[in-house]
């Protein structure tokens, strides 16, 4: 929850869909509950980045499919010009591709639209805190993803180096699990999984936990089982 002079602030938030109903219904939802407050909606793809760069909001809520320019486009400029934004993909698709991109892209989460109005809401609050977050259908496939990345034959690069407890803890990230799980994997306190998380980011120069895992996949870091 991001905090302001010591005191927790409603985590902002911007809604985007092409589907006005859609978007109006989830804005309305969200606005029901007290630690989230809805500060802009966008029906497309430019829009919205226009909308994030004057808001700048804590969370994007962000559909894949949209006109002019598509969510996963979207996302990657927002990133770019709103960098402490963090960004959830809300869509129908479920496809490997479109999760891989947004993960490439710089979305901190991705959830079906069948998820509850409770899982959006939950989703918006972990993602606030720096956490991702991944529908459980879909986490498979994106770990799917990752031993196919790891397959390829490129050689490992120039990384940095991360200590072995970085890569533990990345290890278990890949699989999908949340801060206070990889705590209770590796019986340290959840205090030190995030600090360990902001260190992996920082040598790695990158936004999300699930963009450190892809880097350190292709760079022959870690090895999924």
């Amino acid at each position: 929850m991001p905090e302001r002079s010591g005191v927790a602030e409603p985590v902002r938030v911007v809604v985007v869909d092409d589907q006005e109903l859609f978007r109006r219904g989830l804005t309305m939802l969200l606005g029901v509950e007290n630690d989230i407050e809805v500060v802009g909606e966008a029906g497309d793809g430019v829009s919205a980045v226009e909308l994030v760069v004057e808001t700048t909001p804590d969370i994007v809520l962000l559909d894949v499919r949209m006109p002019k320019r598509s969510g996963l486009e979207a996302c990657m400029q927002i990133k770019a010009q709103a960098p402490s934004t963090r960004i959830i993909m809300l869509t129908v698709s479920d496809e490997e591709g479109d999760l891989y991109e947004a993960v490439k892209n710089g979305a901190s989460g991705y959830l079906l639209k069948d998820s509850s109005i409770d899982e959006v809401a939950q989703a918006v609050r972990v993602v606030a805190e720096g956490q991702s977050l991944i529908s459980p259908s879909m986490a498979a496939k994106l770990i799917d993803e990752f031993k196919e990345i790891s397959r390829t034959d490129r050689e490992p690069g120039n990384a940095p180096r991360l200590t072995d407890r970085e890569l533990e803890v990345l290890r278990l990230v890949a699989t999908g699990l949340n801060n206070r799980e990889v705590a209770k994997q590796l019986f340290i306190s959840e205090n030190t999984v995030k600090n360990h998380v902001r260190n992996i980011l920082d040598k790695l120069q990158l936004h999300s936990r699930m963009e450190a895992v892809m880097y350190a996949v292709r760079e022959k870091l870690l090895d999924l089982p």
